[in-house]
């Protein structure tokens, strides 16, 4: 799983919980709400999230751009920067130069 997978499942849990203890006990829960929706929000623009930070350090998890794919082998017989040469062709009626 990776770090954003997590933070969103650990947002998720602060909403509904902070949602149940507001309906519960006290409408002040419902701050906390708003705080965790602030810091998703900010996160989107600054791409910068102290929960990110705290499971990278607990080394619970990696960022997002450890699990990129790797990219696709050359074709069978194609080396980088050897290509077949070939000749240019002038198109038929041009001047010759």
């Amino acid at each position: 799983m990776t770090v954003e997978n997590m933070i969103r499942a650990i947002a998720g849990s602060f909403v509904v919980i902070s949602l149940t203890l507001g309906y519960v006990y006290s409408p002040y829960w419902h701050l906390f709400t708003a705080f965790v929706g602030f810091n998703l929000l900010q996160s989107a623009f600054t791409h910068w999230c102290l929960m990110e930070k705290i499971l990278i350090r607990l080394n619970l998890g990696k960022p997002s751009h450890f699990y990129l794919p790797t990219p696709e082998p050359y074709p069978a017989g194609f080396e980088l920067g050897r290509h077949q040469q070939r000749e240019i062709q002038p198109p038929p009626g041009a001047p010759p130069v």
